[in-house]
């Protein structure tokens, strides 16, 4: 009995050794990753990743928090989707573009219900264009007659828009936004399963998993090599300005003044503030430190300028605040990869001239949430890419006719010392000077209110037919059939390229595309 009593004894010993043999093993195991109070991995013993907690409930994973990023956000998240988004700096911006809105873009805001991020940070609206040339102006407003009284472009400060627009998204509980850097996408055999990241002031990578992650980072992508075929052009640089205490001409309108070389575009920012923008062609721009670029503003640029703007100009070039930003133009080109899409400048660019950019982003936008709204499941990578690569072929339409206009208008917009350039330029300002039809249908186009790719060839080709009539009356000599000809082969020569690299079937014949008709995978 005695013995009994100590083999139980030792017994015990041994069962009660072993269990804290373990659960110190266990605490050990656990002070190897700490994580903060929301679960977020502060360190990692081995290999220095940590697994984020929140990839394993994380359904979309969005990459990087601009305009793109953040309305994406709110719009999964509004869908029920669990939305992780990490973002480099969440920082209110400071941009000298992405500043104006057109109306179908505004519309597209409504659609996502979103329109209240431009209200309360004094957003200005804006009811279409002045166009200036040699002295002449004339008043381009947008045909808005059949719309609401509300329906209107928008230009604001960028930073004050994109904070509202974080703000929207980070107010559901499904929409995670979290400060960081990602510096690579997570593949396995082809397959993107997430990014690795390193969070703000870690020197750690981290992970974060989810079975679609969408790159929206912007120009400036680290990501979209892998994603796509990066063709960059920079035909030119914007330089800004913000002039104070002025009034433009007209009221409510954006101005473009055809100078020479190349456009100068004048918007309200804030009931207080107009921003300039000075396009100089090429990638390189005087030295803003050296002084350069106040003297090329003030000796090439002021004489130029509008009267009533002129003192505000001159005043604000000599205060300094003078920034520069490539513009870059790139046609969407991607390479499908299960588990990744890749949207925003990312993936296509258009000149700034035109203000189009944000009207596809939110297009788009409009486009996979329509397509992902059937999707319950979203873990079958390889059946969701094929059918998600009838997503560029739905948002080509509606980008390329914006991108097409954008490129063919900054080309006839500068000064060329060739005749027939000459003459496009200035039937273009004539043409558009004739109100009705002839001005409305440019403005729907540019406004985002019709983009139709034939009515923007059609009103292309009128342009450079009435110029070439013009010429030709009263008597046609032959060096102005010459000239003629030239300016139809120039216009060509403009448009066709354009409309090539961004593929005629897509743009024109997107019904004759097979991925057109791709049905949601079965889940």
């Amino acid at each position: 009995m005695v013995y009994q009593n100590i083999f139980g004894a030792v017994i015990a010993s041994l069962l009660g050794f072993a269990f804290l043999y373990r659960l110190r093993g266990k605490k050990k195991a656990r002070a190897l990753v700490k994580t903060d109070q929301n679960g977020n991995c502060l360190k990692s013993s081995e290999n220095g990743i940590c697994e984020a907690k929140i990839s394993t409930s994380t359904d979309i994973i969005i990459v990087g928090a601009g305009v793109v990023g953040s309305a994406l956000a709110y719009t999964l998240g509004k869908e029920g989707r669990r939305v992780h988004v990490i973002e480099r700096d969440l920082a209110e911006p400071d941009r000298i573009v992405g500043e104006l809105l057109q109306p179908g873009g505004y519309l597209k805001l409504i659609e996502l219900g979103l329109e209240d991020c431009v209200s309360e940070i004094d957003a200005q609206r804006v009811l279409g264009y002045a166009l200036y040339k040699d002295g002449k102006s004339t008043k381009l407003p947008y045909p808005l007659e059949n719309f609401h009284p509300n329906v209107a472009g928008r230009s604001f400060h960028h930073g004050r828009f994109i904070q509202r627009m974080r703000q929207k998204a980070s107010s559901l509980p499904n929409v995670r936004l979290e400060q960081g850097t990602v510096t690579s996408l997570l593949e396995e055999k082809g397959t993107v399963k997430g990014v690795q990241y390193k969070s703000k002031g870690g020197d750690l990578e981290l992970t974060a998993h989810a079975p679609l992650t969408i790159v929206c980072d912007g120009c400036y992508s680290n990501l979209r090599r892998s994603l796509c075929n990066p063709k960059v052009d920079i035909p030119s640089c914007f330089v800004g300005l913000v002039l104070e205490n002025c009034q433009l001409p007209y009221t409510n309108h954006g101005h473009v003044i055809l100078a020479d070389p190349s456009p100068i575009l004048f918007y309200p920012i804030s009931s207080t503030e107009i921003r300039c923008l000075v396009d100089v062609p090429g990638q390189k721009v005087p030295s803003i430190s050296g002084g350069e670029m106040a003297h090329y503003l003030k000796t090439k640029v002021a004489p130029q300028v509008p009267p009533e703007m002129y003192a505000a100009f001159m005043a604000a070039t000599d205060k300094g605040n003078i920034k520069s930003m490539p513009n870059r133009s790139m046609p969407a080109a991607p390479h499908p990869r299960p588990g990744a899409l890749l949207m925003g400048d990312a993936v296509n660019m258009r000149h700034p001239l035109t203000g189009g950019g944000m009207t596809v982003a939110l297009s788009d936008i409009v486009v996979l949430r329509n397509l992902l709204r059937p999707l319950h499941n979203l873990n079958d990578a390889p059946a969701l890419c094929k059918y998600l690569e009838s997503f560029y072929t739905l948002r080509k339409p509606v980008a390329s006719t914006i991108n097409t206009l954008a490129g063919a208008l900054y080309k006839v917009f500068c000064a060329s010392p060739d005749p027939a350039r000459k003459e496009m330029r200035q039937a273009c300002f004539d043409y558009l000077s004739l109100g009705g039809v002839f001005s409305n249908g440019p403005l729907a186009i540019l406004s985002g209110l019709n983009p139709r790719p034939l009515s923007l060839v059609l009103h292309f080709f009128a342009v450079a037919v009435y110029a070439v009539g013009r010429l030709l009356i009263p008597f046609p000599s032959p060096k102005r059939i010459w000239v003629g000809a030239r300016l139809i082969l120039g216009a060509s020569g403009i448009i066709f390229p354009i409309i090539n690299s961004e593929g005629v079937r897509q743009m024109f014949f997107p019904v004759t595309v097979l991925s057109y008709y791709r049905a949601p995978p079965v889940n």
